[in-house]
């Protein structure tokens, strides 16, 4: 499997620590409302990522993290009148109900920024003492002229990224790139004691302290979205290795920006959305499988006509799954042909094509067309077929649920069950059928189709979905 390293910007051979456990960490959500869709994209792409590498056979640790305190908290649990921690436990509650909906599976660890003050205070100890940070006032920065790789992740020089940088101006700093790794206690403000008085932890040092305490001093992916590269990866990298002198992270991976109907997404144009505003309209796992539908790295265009268009690409791999299920169900006793042989051989391939898209930095759009490959064969071949084997019936049914699997789509059972009153109108079309009276045959499809229930004739009988 090869993976495109931001760190090198180049695709490398993924090779673990551990050749059988990866040890994955990826920045998760600051817990002050929904996430919104540019916050489910990179959680979508490595719990995928997450999901390929088990089935590749490897066991895979993965830390995801909340941050449960800094700036926006303050300010909203102020405005609403509650605690931090209160505003906190409500939005990881959300977010545990939005990921559950998106398919994302939990982490093998979900630490708080706020169970892990003493790693926090450990590690800018460590700082310190090695001469990377200093304390002013009860604040402490780490000094970036210190590192002198500084800017290796997003390969710009010190001088460069303060050139291109928009920073606070703080006469107390010793060059403007120093960063906050504690910030001294403001009045109102939750905070921890420390060896330089009351305070609470940057947003930066947060990740490291995590990544560590769960993972190891170097791991070997760290995920997130592109607009973390500068400054949160970076000052990530630079006092994590200042910290223990050696690599952090082995492979970083960053996916690219969304934009909502070809502009960038901000509050102030207006078309800012939290998936919880977009399941209103569609599907959680329409909003999966539309993230999945191109590379990760790519810029990826959110609208409502494409994520109709990903609501039909769903359904087109459900109703193969559909047909297969109502197929084995009234299948006979037929043995597999040579024919089915070398369909399920010709199938085999295709796996093999998701399999190679997959190795191939995580290319999802190519797994996802090699998908629509198979239910093409499938449905050419097999749901078409006026008595096909259970044996190939089987095959194609498992072998479209594993690679959906891996995807994290395609994985709802059909319910079986309808209303009296819509299986009773079925069984009275059919009887019209019988008697050849076409004319009440038809008025009862529509009535159902107006129900919301379509019904499609097949040698093996009567066929109905929902739509």
């Amino acid at each position: 499997m090869k993976i495109y390293n931001t760190l090198t910007r180049k695709k490398e051979e993924f090779k673990p620590v551990d050749p059988n456990e990866v040890k994955m960490y990826s920045c998760g959500p600051t817990v002050y409302n929904y996430f919104h869709i540019g916050n489910a994209r990179p959680f979508i792409i490595f719990d995928t990522l997450r999901r390929y590498l088990e089935y590749r056979g490897y066991n895979v640790k993965f830390v995801q993290n909340f941050t449960d305190i800094d700036d926006k908290m303050i300010k909203r649990a102020n405005e609403e009148g509650i605690t931090v921690q209160e505003l906190a436990d409500r939005f990881i509650q959300e977010y545990f109900k939005d990921a559950k909906g998106l398919g994302i599976k939990e982490a093998s660890v979900h630490p708080r920024a706020t169970e892990n003050i003493d790693a926090i205070i450990d590690i800018i100890k460590k700082l310190e003492e090695k001469g990377h940070a200093y304390a002013v006032n009860g604040d402490v920065y780490f000094n970036t002229k210190s590192f002198e790789p500084y800017g290796k992740l997003s390969h710009q020089s010190l001088e460069d990224l303060e050139l291109g940088s928009r920073i606070d101006v703080d006469d107390r700093k010793k060059d403007p790139m120093d960063f906050a790794l504690w910030k001294a206690q403001k009045p109102g403000e939750p905070a921890w004691d420390s060896p330089w008085g009351k305070g609470r932890p940057g947003w930066h040092i947060e990740c490291s302290a995590m990544s560590m305490r769960y993972l190891g001093e170097t791991i070997d992916i760290h995920s997130g979205g592109q607009d973390l590269i500068f400054p949160h990866h970076e000052n990530e990298v630079a006092q994590s290795e200042a910290a223990t002198g050696k690599p952090f992270a082995n492979y970083w991976m960053h996916n690219g920006f969304i934009n909502v109907n070809n502009e960038k997404m901000s509050k102030s144009a207006g078309n800012f959305f939290t998936v919880r505003d977009i399941v209103e309209k569609f599907d959680y796992e329409v909003i999966r499988f539309f993230m999945l539908s191109a590379h990760y790295r790519s810029p990826i265009n959110f609208s409502a006509e494409l994520l109709e268009q990903a609501k039909n690409g769903l359904e087109r791999i459900y109703n193969c799954l559909d047909n297969l299920t109502y197929l084995k169900e009234h299948a006979g006793s037929a043995q597999m042909t040579g024919q089915e042989s070398e369909l399920v051989k010709k199938l085999g391939e295709m796996k093999q094509k998701f399999n190679d898209a997959m190795d191939d930095d995580l290319n999802t759009a190519d797994a996802i067309a090699a998908i629509f490959d198979i239910v093409k064969e499938v449905n050419s071949n097999v749901t078409t077929s006026s008595n096909p084997s259970v044996e190939v019936i089987d095959y194609c049914y498992s072998l479209i649920r594993e690679l959906g699997g891996v995807l994290g789509i395609a994985q709802k059972e059909k319910s079986n069950s309808l209303d009296a009153e819509v299986e009773d109108l079925i069984n009275q079309r059919q009887q019209a059928r019988k008697d050849k009276n076409w004319k009440a045959a038809d008025e009862i499809r529509d009535k159902l189709k107006a129900m919301g229930i379509v019904l499609e004739d097949t040698p093996q009988g009567v066929k109905w979905k929902k739509v």
